[in-house]
């Protein structure tokens, strides 16, 4: 292609794939589950071009949608980039135009805009299907509409123009009971505000509850929790300002005294019913699920450490320190009766995880009893001869972690391959919690390709049930999720 010009960084399995993909039938081994009836949608980042530093956030990648179709005992699989605006001004240009992640002013003079940020969202984070619409989504900008069989892209979404904020976070949460979407964007009303919007949405998407409040301080607020009676919004030690983005630099830096927090508002509740509880130093970025217990709320989540990524340097000047990255299984305890503004924390168990946790989504906003999510065993094997020298840098498991028991189930990828997100889907809509399957996209360094794996939930440590193999490498995921074909129209 004109003007492109390979990172040389970008080699061997991380070279960029830059292209879209159709297979209508794909190669398995083993047997798909016939009463699998629905779509795998994956959502991750690609570089379209090179970035224009060096340093920047991979973050900042551009939006891939890729999508694993299952019908009568069969699979197909396709993949498109995301349309975004922001796309379509590179492939008119030929060239990466854009500059650090969430820094308007580092941009190309042809496409810099600091008042209307949200035009350069790559929208490369997760899918949500609701109200019988699928979107991709980034916290960055609004929800980007996909027709669910096609992968198009339908363009960005407002809900008919009650959604006010000029973001939407990647990771509104969807009551089963209910059927409502609960969602906020943060850095509501333009860069470095401390502006955040929340919003209900019915069953059928319509916007039915709007609350604004101030943020103690500007952060990352990148998940949420949902309890039946409450609406949870943790973040913790990374800061910005308009200074700061004005001097050039990534839209994040670390600071180490910031407290970590969680903002607790009633789902029926009003700016003023707010309540900021504070934790000691830790990266608040994904969550596993909540419930409301009485006067407590217990927060289940792989929460890090420290500073997780590399590429949101510490304010102070410090070196990032890849010693404290790391993540745990924690039980957190939110006591609404105590006059203390602190939590209780209990790590369930004793060896670092993967943060990208899923959990049943039938139990999301009730008590549950499993999470899922990816770690690295280093006493498994690892075939360095055939896959390289990625020993060290591998999530070569799935973990069933129970909750109540502290007992872990596992599931073993194989001496050549590293897991992606898993994604739970349930046997049926009546099956108890944890009766189901367990789906995620594997990298074969061996074989240079991807491989879809499925597995029995209750019997990770028997493998696979089936694995769906593609004749190519997929781009990186970060977060998927099933989509029932009651979900959704597929054709």
């Amino acid at each position: 292609m004109t003007g492109y010009t390979r990172d040389p960084t970008q080699v061997g399995f991380f070279a960029p794939m830059r292209f879209e993909a159709d297979i209508g039938d794909c190669e398995v081994i083993g047997r798909i589950p016939s009463d699998l009836n629905g779509a795998f949608v994956r959502v991750g980042g690609e570089w379209l071009y090179p970035p224009k530093f060096p340093d920047d956030a991979v973050l900042n990648m551009d939006g891939y949608v890729s999508s694993f179709r299952f019908r009568n005992g069969g699979v197909s699989f396709k993949g498109r980039w995301i349309k975004t605006h922001r796309y379509l001004q590179q492939v008119a240009a030929q060239k990466q135009l854009y500059g650090y992640y969430r820094n308007p002013f580092t941009d190309d003079e042809s496409v810099r805009d600091p008042k209307r940020p949200n035009l350069r969202t790559v929208s490369n984070t997760a899918p949500i299907a609701h109200g019988g619409k699928l979107f991709t989504l980034k916290e960055d900008g609004l929800p980007h509409q996909i027709d669910p069989s096609t992968l198009d892209t339908i363009g960005p979404y407002d809900f008919n123009g009650a959604w006010k904020s000029e973001t939407f976070t990647a990771h509104p949460k969807i009551d089963p009971v209910s059927g409502e979407m609960v969602a906020f964007g943060y850095e509501a009303t333009g860069l470095a505000t401390d502006d955040v919007f929340i919003y209900t949405m019915d069953k059928t998407g319509k916007v039915t509850r709007e609350v604004r409040i101030k943020q103690p301080y500007v952060s990352v607020i990148h998940d949420m929790a949902l309890t039946q009676k409450h609406i949870l919004l943790p973040f913790g030690g990374y800061v910005t300002s308009m200074d700061r983005l004005k001097a050039g630099k990534v839209h994040w830096g670390w600071d180490s005294t910031k407290p970590s927090m969680i903002g607790v508002l009633p789902r029926d509740g009003d700016a003023k019913d707010i309540r900021w509880f504070k934790g000691p130093e830790r990266c608040m970025m994904h969550t596993f699920n909540a419930h409301t217990d009485g006067n407590k709320i217990i927060l289940h989540a792989p929460f890090y450490d420290s500073n997780f990524f590399p590429f949101f340097p510490p304010i102070d000047g410090s070196p990032w320190d890849r010693t404290k990255a790391r993540a745990f299984v924690r039980r957190i305890t939110l006591d609404l009766k105590s006059k203390s503004d602190q939590w209780k924390e209990e790590i369930l168990f004793p060896f670092p995880v993967g943060d990208l946790g899923r959990v049943d989504t039938r139990f999301m906003t009730l008590a549950n009893r499993y999470g899922y999510t990816g770690y690295a065993d280093a006493t498994k094997p690892f075939d360095t001869k055939r896959a390289g020298n990625a020993a060290g840098r591998v999530t070569n498991c799935y973990g069933r972690f129970d909750f109540t028991s502290g007992k872990l189930d596992t599931y073993f990828a194989g001496d050549t391959h590293s897991l992606q997100e898993c994604c739970f889907i349930p046997r049926g809509k009546n099956a108890e919690e944890g009766d189901g399957y367990l789906i995620g996209v594997a990298s074969n360094y061996a074989e240079m390709r991807s491989e879809l794996v499925i597995a029995d939930a209750q019997r990770l440590a028997e493998g696979d049930i089936a694995r769906v193999i593609l004749p190519f490498r997929l781009s990186s995921q970060v977060h998927g999720i099933w989509v029932d074909s009651s979900e959704v129209a597929f054709t």
